[in-house]
């Protein structure tokens, strides 16, 4: 239809070209017009074919990564599971022989940052194949048939150049999957991402085990919830991996490898940098890495100190500084309110005080930092008591010294609240067990109970500590930063 419509648009134009001829027009500015807008539909028409019949990969894309498992820190467990299922490309006639059906597809899950991407380029080198990638999104058009088309695309390109360089094995690895491989029948309106979808399926459901290219496909998501259930179940993606958030020493092994070959100097302490970066992902600690560099750079430094690591970390967390310059008022209240922060966390949590400062950070005017003791998963009712007390103590002292609060307690608010409301579905609360259709008015009540006993005992232990909050609060005005070290000084001066 569109081609018929096309012609008689065409015929109609000339038509109407030989009439205004006829009639004795100068159509040399129709002309110029016209000559310009095929030129730009011929530009239009070459994007629409390129965009149309891409070719998936690059050649570079082709070449096998130079990433090996040995590059890839803090994820054990994930390397060993992914490199088993490798194996079986590798020992084919072995895995044959015991009758073992080889893994047509695995899928690589767990936060940004992580090394997913890392790991499938680890494979293609630990394999010796053919590297061929894609992201979920390069699938996904208005126009029927073009998704499909490049997932056929996909798979034949893995082919032809495995036959191209003479190997026999080659890894598709498909970014975002969760772009291409939601659950169908989401969008009522355009059927091509379940068109897409249903051929990915086809196309893994025709990797032959017998076949002259053994191909695996991995894919990485961190939204494994959403994807369609026909992709995960046996004999299309068999293994999910689960590549996590590192713990201390898989951050320990990951800050080693982005320090190397970089000048530090003797007071640097890795252990205790993977210790402060509980929730850090390898991306967070290659800029952290990065970051330490720079401050080194700025200083005109030929190493990189434990001061460049403690500012990175603090930019990495909560950003840079910022040229704010609150009011001598506004910065006392500041002072104040940090300072009943660190008073509560050093009484639940002794020794974890980090560093306080007044200076203004992302959109922090102020902060506390704490250092975790070790990484923690789980959590008692009074730890979560705890840093309920912590969150709601600045907001306290500046009500014990300024007779009001302010504005600058709304994240510790949320922050109290969000924990509140874990203890309620913990079943950590008065309520005992619930259940998740509890009625808001009920959790609404409850939180305001849990925080306001609590801001009761931080108001009594304020009130026994005036003075020394007082006399803290006026050293971090004088100073504008105390290291945890020099603030349990002066609370011991203080006491």
């Amino acid at each position: 239809m569109k081609d018929v419509a096309k012609e008689i648009s065409i015929g109609l134009a000339l038509a109407v070209l030989v009439y205004l001829i006829l009639q004795g027009f100068d159509l040399t500015p129709f002309l110029f017009i016209g000559a310009m807008f095929f030129l730009l539909l011929f530009m239009l028409e070459g994007k629409t074919a390129a965009r149309r019949f891409p070719l998936v990969n690059r050649v570079s894309d082709l070449k096998i990564p130079v990433v090996t498992f040995d590059d890839i820190g803090g994820q054990e467990v994930a390397k060993r599971e992914f490199q088993e299922a490798l194996d079986f490309m590798l020992l084919s006639n072995q895995v044959r022989k015991l009758g073992i059906r080889p893994l047509k597809g695995i899928l690589l899950t767990g936060p940004p940052g992580t090394g997913k991407t890392l790991m499938a380029k680890a494979a293609a080198n630990y394999t010796d194949s053919v590297f061929v990638t894609a992201s979920g999104s390069q699938f996904v058009e208005m126009y029927a048939g073009v998704g499909a088309q490049r997932v056929r695309q996909l798979f034949t390109k893995v082919r032809t150049e495995a036959e191209k360089t003479t190997k026999n094995r080659g890894i598709i690895f498909i970014d975002e999957i969760d772009v291409l491989g939601a659950k169908r029948g989401r969008s009522s309106s355009h059927m091509e991402y379940d068109q897409t979808l249903n051929e990915l399926l086809t196309q893994i459901d025709g990797i032959k085990v017998n076949e002259k290219v053994k191909i695996l496909v991995v894919a990485a998501t961190n939204r494994v919830d959403i994807l369609d259930s026909a992709l995960l179940r046996p004999g299309r993606f068999d293994r999910i991996v689960k590549v996590d958030l590192p713990d201390k020493n898989g951050r320990l092994h990951i800050l080693k490898i982005h320090v190397k070959g970089k000048p530090l100097a003797p007071d640097v302490d890795l252990e205790q940098i993977a210790k402060e970066t509980f929730g850090f992902s390898g991306a967070h600690l290659e800029n952290l890495v990065n970051e330490a560099a720079i401050q080194a750079l700025r200083g005109k430094r030929l190493e990189i100190t434990n001061a460049d690591f403690k500012e990175a970390l603090e930019k990495v967390m909560l950003g840079e500084k910022l040229e704010r310059k609150p009011s001598i008022e506004e910065k006392r209240r500041i002072a104040y309110h940090e300072i009943g922060h660190a008073l509560l966390a050093e009484k639940t949590k002794p020794g974890s005080v980090s560093s306080v400062t007044i200076t203004s950070r992302g959109n922090a005017l102020g902060y506390m930092r704490q250092n975790p003791e070790d990484d923690q998963y789980l959590y008692t009712k009074q730890e979560l008591l705890d840093r309920i007390q912590v969150c709601m103590a600045g907001a306290v002292a500046e009500e014990t010294i300024f007779g009001q609060r302010s504005t600058g307690a709304i994240g510790d608010i949320e922050q109290a609240t969000k924990i509140a409301k874990q203890m309620i579905f913990a079943g950590l609360s008065s309520l005992g067990v619930v259940s998740d259709d509890l009625s808001p008015t009920i959790v609404a009540r409850v939180i305001r109970q849990i925080i306001k006993e609590q801001e009761s005992v931080v108001r009594q232990y304020i009130l026994a500590n005036k003075a020394v909050l007082e006399q803290i609060a006026e050293r971090l005005l004088e100073n504008e930063k105390l290291t945890g070290q020099e603030f349990r000084l002066l609370f011991k001066q203080s006491a």
